[in-house]
């Protein structure tokens, strides 16, 4: 996060934060006042045993040995924006065009919309790590991007110029490179990621003030903060800040084990929340970006759902895991190999598929052209199909809207709090499908999240093109014993499914 030299910006009440910035410091000390029962809790405190009362061993050889190869990053850019250098929504330059600009948006920025447009410098603070001897270095890609000029300061003061070599918007992860020198001390990332509860030091640049060491655990895996379809991070209590960003957090044999990228903040400080990019996924992105300064991701063409607990039932797997495709795109790796809605995927090469954000990893992690082998589940049948992956575009594919004008007279749909009429050409798929021409508000349908518009397509595996097909639908369900049924959904972004009980 970069902030502007001369405007001071008030944090949201409430966000995810990017930690790239540098903010005024500030200090409140609060004094403790007298302690009730003070002989009470002196006895308790003398009566504990010894081993119950140390703390853990310090990190102060650890900390002499990874320091050095800490660094802080500085960028300057010079670009046209209003006064504060927020777009006209408000968002800042830093966040344009990164995972983090929808929450952003959603939770709202501190900048100042519609101010006038106007030429500008704007600096911003980060953090990073060398990562080999010759003077390559990670950090975020909100930390460099858009950068006229990079400046790293080691450890011991020494200002160089960085260029920056690649960037990964979609993980955050961004290569730079020193020149001019060929023995700088570096780190090396971790290959597996680590438990929770294990120890981990952040070292980085906190509102500016370089070689900041703070100390916590790993509180959480495979966290999923709403950046993106690859989010993964590891969760840290270590206090991480604004200016942490693109700095390393290591294990307690000094080696990276993530990279400080965002910060649960009410307040805009650390309240012991962090997130990491798991360094695994740091050296993956690394390698493509130091080969050919740019990532290239394995594509399938699906859209996918997770498989919650009514999916599962009404699909009749005995686990709510894996999947579910909601549609295989027109002319894409997965039409070609046979892939269709309705479909759960489970594994990939052998690798379990837990959810759709699994999945979105498994394929992203592999090369264009490359063969993936797929367990899925059809209609209770499991089989293995083998697709050649493609390279993933830049822009994804839009599904058109349904016509929302009625095509002949709606019909009432008992239990459902809905009405539908025939979608036909303007809607469905080969001249398939109902159109929600009206939702009761308190209905079953609006509860699961069903909008007029949208186009059923199927109902329990079987295509509909009327109310009366989608009440047979209902009713054979029903006569099954079924207490939720599976309609598959078209809107105007995307197909899904919807697990909707028929109770």
């Amino acid at each position: 996060m970069r902030e502007d030299n001369n405007q001071n910006r008030r944090p949201s009440s409430r966000r995810i934060a990017l930690l790239g910035s540098v903010a005024m410091i500030g200090a409140a000390i609060a004094v403790a006042g007298p302690l009730a029962h003070r002989p009470f809790v002196e006895q308790a405190f003398a009566a504990a045993p010894t081993s119950q009362t140390q703390g853990p061993a310090g990190f102060a050889d650890l900390v002499a040995k990874v320091k050095p190869a800490v660094i802080s990053v500085r960028v300057k850019l010079d670009e046209e924006s209003n006064a504060n250098g927020a777009d006209a929504e408000g968002l800042p330059p830093s966040l344009q065009g990164t995972p983090f600009e929808k929450f952003f948006r959603q939770f709202g920025s501190d900048g100042n919309p519609g101010g006038k447009l106007q030429h500008h410098e704007i600096t911003g603070v980060g953090s990073g790590f060398f990562i080999s001897a010759d003077g390559y270095a990670v950090t975020n890609n909100h930390v460099v991007d858009h950068a006229k000029s990079v400046q790293v300061t080691t450890d011991d003061g020494t200002i160089y110029t960085a260029k920056v070599i690649g960037t990964d918007p979609k993980t955050d992860l961004a290569l730079i490179k020193v020149d001019g020198k060929s023995d700088f001390t570096f780190v090396n990332l971790e290959s597996q990621i680590p438990r929770v509860g294990d120890w981990v030091v952040a070292v980085g640049n906190p509102y500016g003030l370089g070689g900041t060491v703070t100390a916590g655990i790993i509180s959480a895996e495979g966290r999923d903060i709403g950046a993106g379809p690859y989010d993964n991070y590891i969760q840290i209590d270590a206090p991480i800040n604004k200016g942490n960003s693109g700095g390393p957090t290591f294990d307690t044999n000094g080696n990276v084990v993530g990279v400080n990228t965002a910060i649960y903040s009410p307040s805009g400080g650390s309240v012991g929340i962090g997130f990491d990019v798991p360094a695994p996924t740091v050296k993956m992105i690394v390698a493509q970006l130091k080969e050919h300064g740019t990532v290239t991701r394995g594509w399938l063409g699906v859209q996918v759902q997770p498989v919650t607990t009514g999916i599962a039932e009404s699909l009749g797997l005995k686990q709510a895991r894996g999947a579910l495709v909601d549609e295989a795109q027109p002319d894409t790796p997965a039409a070609q190999a046979g892939i269709r809605p309705g479909d759960v995927i489970t594994a990939v090469n052998g690798n379990a598929v837990e959810d759709s954000r699994t999945l979105a990893r498994e394929i992203s992690g592999m090369a264009p052209g490359s063969s993936a082998k797929l367990d899925i589940v059809r209609k209770g049948e499991g089989q293995t199909l083998t697709v050649t992956l493609a390279k993933m575009p830049n822009e994804t594919r839009k599904i058109a809207r349904a016509d929302e004008s009625e095509q002949g007279s709606s019909k009432g749909v008992p239990h459902l709090g809905m009405s539908v009429a025939p979608a036909g050409d303007g809607g469905g798929v080969g001249n398939s499908g109902v159109v929600v021409t009206a939702i009761e508000p308190d209905g079953p349908a609006a509860e699961h999240g069903l909008q007029s518009g949208d186009v059923i397509l199927a109902v329990g595996g079987k295509n509909v093109s009327s109310a009366a097909d989608l009440r047979n639908a209902l009713s054979e369900a029903k006569s099954e014993g079924k207490h939720d049924v599976l309609m598959h959904v078209k809107t105007s972004d995307n197909t899904h499914f919807v697990a909707m009980p028929i109770g």
